[in-house]
């Protein structure tokens, strides 16, 4: 007997995948997040959310946390990339990326200044 679709947890929408982002955040302790809107800037994504983990161990709980929560939401398959180091974690959920850094690396890439600044007018010479 096939089951039927009310079994079936819908993955939840943009907003709701960021709420849920946001409070595991919150629970974890992670510092200094930031929430950038790109609805109607971007085709990939709508929301990307930066934050930091006060050490390697920090970071890693941080981003374990927030896979799970998103995967009981519904989200069956989160993308995740670096794990294993924990310096810098990204987890993609669709329509939400969370990059979950080391201060150090947070202030060495600076993704913030990347995805709020507009383009810079070309030069002419």
């Amino acid at each position: 007997m096939a089951p039927d679709a009310s079994q079936f947890k819908a993955a939840p929408d943009a907003e709701a995948t960021l709420k849920l982002i946001l409070s595991r955040l919150d629970d974890m302790k992670a510092e200094e997040t930031v929430t950038i809107d790109l609805r109607g800037k971007s085709a990939m994504f709508d929301y990307v959310v930066v934050t930091t983990g006060r050490a390697n161990r920090h970071v890693g709980a941080i981003a374990e946390n927030v896979v799970k929560a998103l995967k009981q939401a519904g989200i069956a398959a989160p993308h995740v990339e670096g794990l294993p180091n924990c310096d810098w974690v990204l987890i993609d959920s669709g329509d939400v990326v969370l990059h979950v850094f080391r201060p150090e690396v947070r202030e060495f890439y600076n993704l913030e200044r990347l995805w709020t600044q507009g383009p810079s007018p070309a030069k002419t010479l």
